[in-house]
Parts: structure tokens; sequence; C-alpha cells
């Protein structure tokens, strides 16, 4: 596993296709925004249990899909 230290408005390069950017840090909880493109699957774990994925940009989706078109907050 590789750790790094960031802080906001620092982005990590992942290969050529996938940029995370830290957007903000608030005591425990850090905020991230990733850009990939739509053939790169995105799952958060606690939702993986769920067998939710987030596909291509702002869809969810599982059984009761959920879309997301708005930027982050």
């Amino acid at each position: 596993m590789l750790v790094l230290s960031r802080r906001a408005s620092q982005r990590i390069m992942i290969g050529e296709d996938v940029v995370i950017t830290i957007l903000k840090v608030r005591g425990n909880q850090v905020r991230i925004g990733i850009e990939a493109p739509p053939s790169v699957t995105i799952r958060r774990d606690e939702l993986e249990a769920l067998g939710m994925a987030l596909v291509g940009e702002n869809t969810w989706t599982n059984e009761e899909t959920i879309h997301w078109t708005g930027p982050a907050r």
C-alpha cells in the first residue's frame, strides 16, 4: 500500500487517465474528487456490500438506481 500525505487542492495521478484531487480536509473527514474515463468503475467499499457502483460519469447503479447529476458540494 502506498501512503501519501496531501493537502487541499493537491492531486494524485493514477496511470494516464485517473486523477484524484483533495478538495477539502476538515477534522477527520477528507473530501476527494475523482476524474476517470467512463470505462473505469469506481466503487466505495461500504456500497460494494450493497452491490452499488458508480459507473461512468455521475450515475449510480444497482437494483434501485440513484442518479447523481450535480457538482460536488
